[in-house]
């Protein structure tokens, strides 16, 4: 047969030669016999974006297969990577595992704020004002005990007003009512002591100030002077000790401490007149009429001084009797009339001197001896 009469001649392979890989076909399979010629199976329209002609869908399965068979000695992906499962990654050499996005937290509800709490209105008491005075400036006023006694005492339930027994503070009476205290009030009021000090100077009266010292440090039992019949030294007694008015740091002579507020109120209270006699040693010329201003004519802080007691006793030495004690008020005094203070020694409050007591030292106030 000639190659005109063979029309397959030209797609024949020549004899011998090697067929490409990529057309070697597998061995034909006998097509078995089937009773009616079988339809070809339509292809699948492809979508409209995606339509290309088939000639280049092969192409490019062809550059597919070109690109997984990798020649020998080139770097590549390995082959051979076993698949993992779905849903389990591997993290990367040198580097955290690949985390699942985070669900969006709920927000959080905070609680409505408070409202403001409005400002309670002042209490307006209407009707006539209390009866009475209050139990507790009777008391002090007759002498019984200072108003802070009677607080303590009226709130321990230990005062009887005309036989019955007034535990609350700020309670009011008829200033004429029959009082009477307890035995407990009676006991504690017995513990209370007052001590004579002869203050030096340097030391403080009251509350320190800087680089002094309160003089009630020097009420030791080494400081004591002994009296016979006297009470003993207690470190107890300090308990509510308090001066029962002022001797300034630069001054010295009889300091008062008690916790007696009887005392107290004796010498330091509103109405008090006991007097309190002070040596003054000066300097500088007095100017004409000093001494008639010193005894009455001037002022402080805008107030009128009370008319005092005072003798010219030699050129530099004044003797004043006074029945106030405001801050350092001699000092004050001696400068509005053109004389400067060098030195001040109180030596008598009351009916009770200084005497012979030494510098430093101190001693109980006596039975038989009162302000």
């Amino acid at each position: 047969m000639t190659q005109a009469d063979d029309p397959w001649a030209k797609w024949r392979q020549p004899a011998g030669s090697a067929a490409p890989a990529a057309e070697k076909a597998e061995p034909p399979v006998p097509e078995k016999s089937a009773p009616a010629r079988a339809r070809p199976a339509k292809t699948p329209e492809r979508p409209v974006a995606d339509k290309r002609p088939v000639d280049e869908g092969a192409a490019d399965l062809e550059v597919k297969a070109e690109v997984k068979t990798k020649p020998a000695g080139t770097l590549g992906v390995k082959a051979g990577l076993r698949s993992e499962a779905p849903g389990k990654r591997t993290p990367l050499r040198g580097g955290s595992p690949v985390r699942k996005p985070m669900a969006a937290a709920a927000p959080v509800e905070r609680p409505a704020a408070r409202p403001a709490k409005k400002a309670a209105a002042p209490v307006v008491r209407s009707g006539p004002p209390p009866e009475g005075t209050r139990l507790s400036k009777v008391m002090s006023e007759r002498g019984m005990c200072s108003r802070r006694e009677a607080d303590l005492w009226i709130e321990r339930g230990w005062v009887f007003v005309n036989g019955e027994q007034v535990s609350e503070l700020g309670s009011r009476i008829n200033p004429d009512a029959r009082i009477e205290v307890s035995t407990e009030a009676k006991k504690d009021q017995a513990k209370a002591v007052t001590i004579l000090l002869h203050k030096p100077v340097g030391y403080v009266s009251g509350q320190p100030e800087p680089g002094c010292i309160p003089a009630v440090t020097l009420i030791t039992a080494e400081n004591q002077v002994p009296q016979s019949g006297g009470p003993e030294f207690k470190p107890w007694m300090l308990r509510g000790l308090a001066p029962a008015g002022r001797l300034d740091v630069d001054s010295t002579g009889l300091l008062v401490l008690t916790s007696d507020g009887r005392v107290a109120k004796r010498l330091i209270g509103e109405d008090s007149d006991a007097e309190k006699e002070y040596l003054v040693r000066v300097s500088g010329e007095m100017i004409k009429g000093g001494l008639e201003l010193l005894r009455h004519g001037l002022e402080l802080d805008g107030k009128a001084l009370k008319p005092a007691w005072v003798k010219q006793l030699n050129e530099d030495q004044l003797h004043f009797i006074l029945k106030e004690g405001k801050k350092r008020q001699i000092r004050r005094m001696c400068e509005l009339v053109g004389l400067k203070v060098v030195g001040l020694k109180r030596v008598r409050i009351g009916r009770i001197r200084l005497g012979d007591l030494p510098m430093g030292q101190w001693r109980f106030l006596r039975a038989d001896e009162a302000f």
